[in-house]
């Protein structure tokens, strides 16, 4: 398996399987991170932040426990996170907002699309819905975890939720139409 050859590297320190690995995985990681950032700079970053967390605990990677791509998507995601998390006092902020919704989950509005289409659709929501939208329906966070990792409220992640499906329903019905 032509993976594990590169991941073997990668564990040995060679740095050709390392850029292998990173060359490899990139374009997904570089959607992923999409979602998190809208400057291109932010999301290299974070990709690259990422992948050296990959590098540097390539050996407590275990395949019994899953799938390397897992691994090391949750391992970037997290580091787009903690990047997000150190930039929220510089850049962006959320503006709270009072949980007087009760957001109800319902079905997932992305549950029929395939994952490229996904990606188009969450592209036009603002950048702050987008990355609760995608954490909450495809990264399958809770609602309390997305607050604690943006550090905002639950109702303010309630609120973009509920934003997000009020929007991508007009999204859908401008694409399919």
């Amino acid at each position: 398996n032509p993976l594990d050859q590169i991941l073997a590297g990668c564990r040995r320190g060679e740095r050709q399987s390392q850029e292998k690995l990173y060359r490899q995985f990139y374009p997904v990681l570089f959607a992923l991170c999409k979602n998190f950032f809208e400057d291109k700079h932010d999301i290299v970053t974070a990709i690259n932040n990422g992948m050296l967390k990959v590098f540097g605990n390539i050996g407590q990677y275990d395949p019994a426990k899953g799938e390397f791509f897992s691994w090391m998507y949750t391992t970037v995601r997290n580091a787009a996170l903690t990047l997000l998390r150190d930039r929220k006092a510089q850049a962006f902020d959320y503006v709270e907002i009072e949980d007087r919704m009760g957001f109800v989950s319902g079905d997932n509005p992305f549950e029929q699309l395939s994952a490229s289409d996904i990606h188009i659709y969450l592209m036009e929501l603002p950048v702050a819905t987008r990355r609760i939208c995608s954490l909450y329906y495809m990264d399958g966070f809770a609602v309390r975890e997305i607050a604690e990792a943006l550090l905002i409220s639950e109702g303010t992640v309630k609120w973009h939720l509920s934003e997000s499906r009020a929007r991508l329903k007009v999204i859908f019905e401008k694409h399919l139409s």
